[in-house]
């Protein structure tokens, strides 16, 4: 099987599939949420280094986002259940789609 040979930020996953950047990042925060490998970490010489996904790490936020709204609750409970600050989880809710 062929390895990656780029990877896109997780700044530029948020904008690519529109979605909110602290939404990725709460997604992000679990690696069990992402395929394997898929979800790459990158030092960058800070403390925090980078996020960073393959082209199959950002296909695997989108379906694990498109799961996480069919639960009962949706985005709300995945953030409440992933303990989550409680103003994040109302900056995320404010940016996500009306159904």
């Amino acid at each position: 099987m062929a390895r990656p040979t780029h990877v896109y930020t997780i700044e530029c996953a948020a904008t690519l599939i529109g979605e909110n950047l602290e939404l990725l990042q709460e997604v992000a925060s679990n690696s069990d949420n992402i395929d394997y490998g898929e979800m790459i970490h990158a030092h960058d010489g800070t403390d925090e280094g980078i996020t960073t996904f393959t082209d199959r790490g950002i296909e695997s936020l989108q379906e694990f986002l498109a799961d996480v709204r069919t639960w009962e609750g949706g985005v709300r409970q995945f953030l409440t259940d992933s303990q989550c600050d409680p103003e994040a989880i109302e900056r995320i809710m404010a940016d996500e789609p009306k159904s």
